[in-house]
């Protein structure tokens, strides 16, 4: 039999298994002007598809813990933090070239998104494809945000008349409204919650050509530790497998 000493020697060499060890904690920001991603639900909570997507994951790994998502951040400011490496996490991002040096992109994708114009509520103007834009010259000028991957897009297209210098969708829908564009890119899932909180709703409409369309994927810093990205990606796939992601985007849609 073997004795207490021994018993006990053996249990202290032994490693520890993932669910006694400490959590890993994962650093992320709410990500301001992201509707459905994160919305505001009264002063001091934030919920959305993409609080939904960390609480999942962490269901599936109990070991892994996103801190961070209940404190807002300027959408060009989150994107930063996760390069310098001050932040771990990125929920919904589209690929670009820049951004595929900067970050690890995960699959599966989280959800589709389509990109949509939107135009003053009386403008009659048919848009069927980039080509009929173009011809409206000045007339035609498309408002994009700072920072968001609709901007590099409208710049791939060649022609356009761009102005992206505002930060955010409700500042461009007010710029829309005040009649300093012809048109807003912005993508749905979305857009009837950002034309809410712009208080532009029957102000605007949006146009029923799909312009574009793009995959939004979780994405970790360059820095985090290959382990803990092939955790995250393993409970994502668990989440397509089960149908996971499709419920929780048909609950924010």
């Amino acid at each position: 039999m073997m004795d207490a000493g021994m018993l006990l020697l053996m249990l202290l060499a032994a490693p520890l298994s993932p669910s006694a060890a400490q959590p890993v904690a994962l650093r992320v920001a709410a990500q301001e002007g992201t509707e459905p991603k994160f919305i505001a639900a009264g002063k001091d909570r934030i919920i959305g598809l993409c609080v939904d997507i960390f609480r999942t994951i962490e269901r599936i790994d109990p070991g892994l813990i996103f801190i961070g998502d209940q404190q807002w951040m300027p959408l060009i400011r989150a994107y930063h933090q996760v390069a310098v490496q001050q932040h771990d996490a990125l929920c919904a991002v589209q690929h670009t070239e820049e951004r595929e040096r900067q970050y690890v992109y995960l699959d599966p994708p989280l959800f589709p998104i389509n990109y949509m114009l939107l135009v003053r509520a009386g403008d009659e103007v048919v848009v069927n494809n980039w080509d009929d834009v173009r011809k409206l010259g000045q007339d035609g000028v498309v408002l994009a945000n700072r920072g968001y991957a609709t901007t590099d897009f409208l710049i791939a297209q060649g022609g356009l008349q761009i102005n992206a210098s505002a930060t955010s969708p409700v500042m461009n829908l007010q710029k829309l409204m005040a009649g300093r564009a012809r048109f807003f890119l912005h993508r749905s899932p979305g857009l009837a919650g950002v034309i809410a909180s712009a208080g532009a709703t029957g102000k605007v409409k949006v146009l029923p050509q799909v312009m574009s369309t793009a995959q939004l994927h979780m994405v970790m810093g360059r820095h985090v530790d290959p382990g803990v990205v092939a955790r995250v990606r393993r409970a994502l796939e668990q989440m397509e497998k089960t149908g996971e992601l499709a419920r929780l985007l048909k609950k924010w849609d």
